[in-house]
């Protein structure tokens, strides 16, 4: 877990100061604005590597899983359309399909507000195993309904119920797990570890995707929908378990459980709520409304990228450009395997150059791209709907992998789950899990197959303006926690140079 460094100082030169704030310019800067008396050695956690690397491993590994279980649904979209709505036109079907979809999002902020809270209040990684419980349970449970032509509207209403278990788990996943990677990695790689969260969001959309392409291909369109689509719900089962385990192994985090002991001095971001009461709904959004105001817009913008092209994608190759359901899927398969080639790296120049000017460059990149990316696609051939696909995805791995260090950041140790649970959630809520559905009734309404596009240009905009007010956060102790280091040398540097320099 965290060790803590030595009390008595060390003898380092006289250069010892200057050469410290070289090092760690943002950490200093920090530490020089603090008001409060000065850090002790033993208020600064010097982190344990491989305890760092169990805890993103356990974080990653869950996250993968819960976003297998949620993408399944996306991908059998076309299917559980024909299953559960079989009345109708095909575009009747798929806006059903979709409006189910997004059904789970509607309880997504209830879940965070009951999850966050409560991982402020109990731990973060009690909460992260509850979630992934809910959340194996609700899709395994879609596995079991019988066919509409079974039981009739008993059948969408069961889908609908499971779907509505699955969005409360899953709002208590993502902030408890970004909050979870951000307070055990060290200040200055918190850009590296928070990229393995995106990572396992990325190999869990890829795992369904590639199990969903896998089956259609080898059990052909009639066998799925007769019962080929139940085996990709029935996988989470075993899968959950797994996540389980992996989630209870561990200790909860050095920053949590300092603020437990109440053992650190509370940085000033922290001094304006009050440690007794950690999550409380209304002092969230009371005290931490500016953030949060920031956060819903940087998840919105993020979110409709992020659907429209993880979660829509194959839909709209197989319904507008008319491509086979599994050929679509595995263009989308390449792409993403390809972003998970490159996203840790994005966390590095997050942590290089900071998250502002990654996260902009996400942003303008789908502002710009968009329009010709989708031009591409429409050219149909291969070659042109990969290339398309990949402007999008190279734009999209450039806030994938660094959103999930920048948000835990943007609000202090003490509400920082309830917090980000309830603005991401809010906002997942209202601009991600509608995506698939708003852009369907676009195109339908327009007769437009660029309105996907035109969408995520919009919501980049957005995302520009809020990437443009938010602090920059990079290297720096989280708010609300002490520096966070990765050896004993480190934490003496940072003593050593506030103390005073003597005067002759």
């Amino acid at each position: 877990m965290e060790r803590e460094a030595a009390t008595s100082p060390t003898e380092n030169g006289p250069d010892t100061d200057a050469a410290a704030v070289r090092r760690h310019p943002a950490l200093f800067r920090a530490i020089k604005r603090r008001k409060n008396p000065p850090l002790r050695r033993s208020d600064i956690t010097v982190t344990d590597e491989a305890a760092v690397k169990r805890a993103v491993k356990a974080a990653s590994l869950g996250n993968a899983m819960e976003w297998f279980d949620f993408g399944i649904y996306a991908y059998l979209a076309g299917t559980i359309g024909r299953v559960f709505f079989p009345s109708g036109s095909d575009t009747a079907q798929l806006l059903s399909s979709f409006a189910t979809f997004a059904v789970a999002f509607l309880v997504r902020p209830i879940g965070g507000m009951v999850f966050g809270p409560m991982g402020d209040k109990i731990g973060r990684k009690k909460v992260l195993a509850l979630t992934m419980i809910l959340m194996a349970i609700g899709t395994a449970a879609i596995g079991f309904i019988p066919s509409y032509d079974s039981i009739g509207f008993w059948s969408p209403l069961l889908l609908i119920l499971f779907r509505l278990l699955q969005g409360f788990s899953t709002g208590g996943e993502y902030g408890g797990a970004s909050t979870f990677i951000a307070e055990y990695a060290p200040d200055k790689r918190r850009g590296f570890f928070g990229s393995f969260l995106e990572l396992g969001t990325l190999a869990g959309y890829t795992g369904a995707a590639s199990l969903v392409t896998a089956l259609t291909a080898g059990l052909g369109s009639d066998t799925m929908d007769a019962w080929g689509w139940r085996i990709p719900f029935l996988v989470a089962a075993p899968l959950g378990i797994v996540g389980i385990y992996l989630r209870l192994r561990l200790d909860d985090t050095p920053a949590f459980l300092k603020l437990e002991d109440s053992s650190v001095h509370i940085s000033d971001a922290a001094t304006a709520v009050e440690t007794t009461a950690r999550g409380d709904l209304v002092k969230i959004f009371r005290t931490h409304w500016r953030p949060l105001v920031l956060c819903i817009a940087l998840v919105g913008a993020y979110n409709i990228t992020d659907y429209m092209l993880l979660s829509y994608m194959p839909t709209y190759l197989s319904d507008e450009l008319h491509y086979s359901e599994s050929h679509g899927l595995m263009i989308l398969v390449a792409t993403m395997v390809l972003l998970m080639l490159i996203i840790n790296q994005v966390g590095r120049l997050s942590d290089h150059f900071g998250r502002k000017p990654v996260l902009m460059t996400g942003m303008v990149g789908f502002f710009v791209l968009s329009a010709p990316s989708f031009l591409l696609v429409r050219q149909g051939s291969l070659l042109a709907v990969a290339g398309g696909m990949l402007m999008l995805g190279l734009s999209l791995v450039c806030l994938l992998g660094t959103m999930s260090a920048a948000l835990p950041a943007m609000f202090p140790t003490n509400v920082r789950y309830g917090s980000l649970s309830v603005g991401y959630n809010l906002s997942a809520s209202l601009f991600g899990g509608t995506t698939p559905l708003v852009i369907t009734a676009l195109i339908s309404v327009s007769g437009s197959q660029m309105m996907p596009a035109y969408y995520s240009m919009a919501a980049a905009l957005i995302g520009v303006v809020a990437v443009a007010c938010m602090k920059e956060t990079a290297q720096k102790p989280l708010a609300g926690s002490p520096p966070s280091v990765g050896t004993e040398e480190e934490a003496a540097e940072i003593v050593e140079a506030q103390a005073p320099t003597p005067r002759f």
